[in-house]
């Protein structure tokens, strides 16, 4: 009589992950080039060292003046006097070109965040750009367009740096830590618990034939200022279906592999 060895119980697969959090943040994270490159701005006019003097209209300019010991001086018209301060104190730095970087960027910064330019409008933008540069060289307008830019004096004292990055750097941040994760996804592995609004209460929904997809075609938006972010798109499944969109997801593509995962292993358990 023979006799069979007990086979042992199915190993059971557990998910790695057991709370993965889909946090949808504001276009307001996209602005973090400006008070980045302010606070850079701001660093190289105070090191810069030079001081803006405010004078009435039609000061004149005296170089090597020997009434001033061969100095350089300002001399105000006569009947106006200059402000009342002992000595120039706000520092500008003497090169102008701070200021228009720091303009351009603000300019891209408003018109990306505000103006989609998803899939097929990406390519033909850069393809714009591409064309317009290549005619202007061949036109020889490039020479002017760089001429007029030398020409075009933007200055910031080092204080209005440091006040506008700081301040949008605080606003940002407060938006980002605080603001941004009160609107979220959580998925575990048989649940999904949605918020869409600050201050509102979750709703929770099965996993089960649930369709989840990424949207990552703004290539300016989501690849340049957003380091790699997309939008998540959520579909239920079920008889009360939903539709869900998560904007400006960070490191989208990551997480949506970590959900793939841990969904996959719940259905692999027995």
């Amino acid at each position: 009589m023979s006799s069979q060895a007990p086979r042992a119980p199915a190993a059971t697969v557990q998910p790695q992950q057991n709370e993965i959090k889909i946090v949808s943040h504001s276009n307001l994270f996209y602005w973090w080039p400006v008070w980045a490159v302010g606070l850079v701005m701001g660093v190289l006019t105070w090191a810069d060292g030079h001081r803006m003097a405010i004078v009435p209209a039609k000061t004149e300019v005296f170089r090597n003046a020997k009434q001033f010991e061969g100095r350089d001086a300002l001399v105000a018209p006569e009947g106006t006097h200059l402000p009342s301060y002992d000595e120039p104190h706000l520092r500008v730095a003497i090169n102008k070109g701070y200021a228009v970087l720091y303009a351009i960027i603000l300019l891209l910064v408003i018109v990306i965040t505000n103006v989609p330019l998803r899939g097929l409008w990406s390519v033909v933008v850069i393809i714009t750009i591409i064309m317009l540069s290549i005619i202007f060289q061949l036109a020889g307008w490039w020479e002017h367009i760089l001429d007029a830019l030398a020409r075009l004096h933007i200055y910031i004292n080092a204080a209005g740096y440091f006040t506008i990055s700081l301040a949008l750097f605080g606003i940002w941040l407060v938006t980002f830590l605080f603001f941004d994760p009160q609107i979220y996804m959580l998925f575990t592995p048989k649940q999904l618990r949605v918020r869409q609004e600050i201050g509102g209460g979750e709703v929770a929904y099965d996993t089960t034939g649930m369709v989840i997809q990424k949207q990552r075609n703004d290539l300016f938006r989501h690849w340049v200022l957003g380091l790699g972010s997309g939008d998540l798109i959520v579909n239920t499944s079920g008889a009360a279906a939903h539709h869900f969109e998560m904007p400006n997801v960070l490191f989208v593509g990551y997480k949506l592999r970590q959900i793939e995962q841990m969904l996959r292993e719940v259905e692999l358990a027995p």
